[in-house]
């Protein structure tokens, strides 16, 4: 690389200068271009970088920024976006790119500002609405989240997403009710989708519809069979109405499904505790602790007690 690098700025041909600057300049970015298409992304960032050096360009600064993404070199991706709102302040999808960097750097303040700046420019944006909706749900206003969320579902009514964080953000007020409409659009809008089945048990579970939520667990786990939340659920709601036996026996399955399911062991060991099995769910807590030594069980143990056969005396379930 340093050869190609080498060969090209010191080539003896005469011509005009600004001639020979814009050759170098297309000679790194396609070389950049062939480079990231071969999955070189190193020598990729290095061409795009000295092409920059040498022309500030709005699609060699997205195909750099598109590099550092890929490599996970967000702060670096978030600068070059930065020199392309300099060249093109207006150009809405570099501001909300922009902005799903920022929610990865978890600056949702900034999210707002700029989804603004776009709002302000062309409030029928359903997209800036609905990330601005998201960050402030993140900054703990959800009444504007709601606001937000709504403009972008009026603006696109068959906007899953946005029924579906909505959803969420009505259950996590208290406000299960009001939540099921939307849980309900999004299950009709993306019926192969697991999240929406699974939003749709836990508030059918709020409600007190126990079997309609373990019905959508069980959709849930029909599309996903190793869908954690959707296990888990299913054994506790299943033990918070003191079906037991049943909340055992399906953890049983989910454990010979995926043996080294640490949190279902943890929660089989409390349906047995919960019906006076303390040898069985023994046994289950020290193989969750086993597959999963830093996890919360772990944790509790260790600030209760030093021996396993004085666990229960603390309530370690």
């Amino acid at each position: 690389m340093g050869n190609f690098f080498k060969s090209l700025f010191s080539s003896s041909q005469a011509m005009d200068p600004e001639e020979e600057k814009r050759k170098k300049f297309d000679i790194l970015k396609y070389d950049g271009i062939r480079a990231q298409k071969m999955g070189k992304v190193a020598y990729a960032i290095k061409c795009f970088t000295e092409a920059l050096n040498l022309q500030e360009d709005f699609e060699t600064c997205s195909l750099l920024a598109s590099a550092y993404m890929a490599t996970h070199r967000t702060e670096e991706a978030l600068g070059v976006l930065d020199r392309m709102l300099v060249l093109e302040p207006e150009h809405a999808q570099t501001r909300l790119a922009r902005v799903n960097l920022l929610f990865l750097l978890d600056r949702d303040a900034d999210v707002v500002s700029d989804c603004q700046y776009i709002l302000d420019r062309d409030a029928s944006n359903h997209l800036a609405w609905f990330m601005m909706g998201k960050a402030k749900r993140t900054l703990n206003d959800p009444l504007g989240a709601i606001a937000d969320f709504t403009k972008a579902i009026a603006l696109k009514e068959d906007f899953t997403d946005a029924y579906l964080v909505r959803a969420q953000v009505l259950l996590a007020m208290g406000q299960a009710q009001e939540a099921l409409p939307d849980v309900e659009k999004a299950v009709e809008l993306a019926p192969e989708e697991e999240t929406t089945y699974l939003l749709r048990g836990q508030i059918q579970a709020v409600l007190g519809h126990v079997d309609a939520a373990l019905a959508d667990y069980q959709n849930t786990l029909n599309l996903n069979p190793f869908n954690e939340d959707a296990t888990l659920l299913t054994a506790q709601l299943l033990m918070a109405h003191n079906r037991l036996d049943e909340a055992i026996a399906f953890l049983d399955e989910a454990i010979e499904m995926k043996p080294d399911f640490a949190k279902a062991y943890s929660e089989r060991g409390r349906a047995k505790n919960l019906k006076g099995d303390k040898e069985g769910a023994l046994a289950d807590l020290k193989k969750a602790i086993e597959l999963n030594p830093e996890g919360a069980e772990a944790q509790k143990l260790e600030g209760q007690h030093t021996n396993f056969d004085d666990m229960y005396k603390g309530g370690i379930f």
